[in-house]
């Protein structure tokens, strides 16, 4: 069976949200298709313009256009000088939804690294000034102190660190969001952390540079995170 036929036979409303995204990514699988929508990104074209471009039929040409008009990606309109003409322009919005998007519900989010004196306690002060659900730390095996390179990195950026490294067993409650922040402490759990971002270490180097780098992992993972993770009344 053809993309184009499964397409045919996925459309109407009782398209789940799942299907909906499977659709558009396979509008999207087909060369003329994506060869249509990176021109559109760049500005308007007409339908004989296009087709001179991809060098195709008329016939076929109106397929691949009337699938991505129906799958959200392009509208069309009439040309103000020559009334027999319509451009073809991309839609506003037209690639939302097809990134991830399930979404957490959560008490509190709980960062854990194998010592919880510096990924995990850089991640929990990073979270707390993008989002409103709470966010701690802890370790597997804790330090006795919060690491000098995260404390100076903290105060560089105004963050907020917890006072002390904490054990795992003395901070996890029932309904926290588990996210290891170092492969020792995946593994330690064996998994049983819902998400794991696997995060270089950066105390052995102790560089300022390498604090920066482990900064700017954990920054760049919380600003896709934190959309998608609300704060749970239950």
């Amino acid at each position: 069976m053809n993309i184009e036929a499964m397409d045919v036979e996925r459309t109407g409303p009782e398209r789940t949200g799942l299907e909906r995204r499977v659709d558009r990514y396979a509008a999207l699988a087909d060369p003329v298709r994506l060869t249509t929508v990176d021109l559109l990104t760049l500005g308007d074209v007409s339908p004989v313009e296009l087709q001179r471009r991809l060098d195709i039929s008329s016939s076929l040409l109106a397929h691949h256009l009337g699938l991505l008009e129906r799958e959200g990606f392009l509208t069309r309109s009439r040309s103000q000088a020559d009334k027999r003409r319509t451009y073809l322009r991309l839609r506003p919005g037209a690639f939302s939804g097809l990134a991830p998007s399930p979404a957490l519900a959560t008490r509190r989010v709980l960062f854990v690294c194998s010592e919880g004196s510096a990924r995990s306690v850089l991640a929990a002060a990073l979270w707390r000034t993008a989002s409103a659900v709470p966010a701690v730390s802890a370790g597997t095996h804790p330090a006795d102190q919060i690491d000098p390179g995260a404390i100076s990195l903290a105060g560089r950026y105004g963050l907020t660190l917890d006072a002390a490294p904490r054990a795992l067993d003395d901070v996890l409650t029932a309904g926290d969001l588990v996210i290891t922040v170092c492969d020792a402490a995946h593994e330690d759990l064996d998994g049983t952390g819902q998400l794991h971002w696997s995060v270089p270490d950066p105390v052995p180097a102790g560089t300022a540079g390498s604090f920066e780098a482990t900064f700017d992992d954990l920054a760049a993972r919380i600003v896709a995170l934190t959309p998608r993770v609300t704060l749970s009344t239950g």
